[in-house]
């Protein structure tokens, strides 16, 4: 995430998003797939693997600084992914280098 882009989070993302990763489980909330914890070995699994299985937290609405529960979902990034095509030009070069 650039800096430009990172003004809009509020300055305690890194804990909201780490509480909806764990209240799903670690687990994608639209296609069920088990991701990535901190702790998990990634011993074995290349970057594009690993990037597969990394959860991240989408704002529904793709609004930064709304963090109300209910506008926030755990997703993989295939199902982020997914999510931000449909709207166009909202990808960042970030997430267009998973693929």
């Amino acid at each position: 995430m650039t800096g430009k882009n990172r003004s809009r989070y509020s300055s305690n993302w890194d804990t909201i998003a780490l509480e909806v990763k764990s209240k799903s489980d670690w687990k994608c909330t639209r296609c069920g797939m088990q991701c990535l914890r901190p702790t998990d070995k990634r011993d074995g699994l290349n970057r594009r693997e690993r990037s597969i299985k990394t959860l991240v937290v989408h704002h529904r609405n793709y609004t930064p600084e709304d963090n109300r529960a209910e506008n926030l979902a755990a997703l993989c990034s295939s199902c982020h992914m997914l999510f931000h095509t449909r709207r166009r030009g909202n990808i960042s070069p970030g997430q267009l280098s998973l693929w």
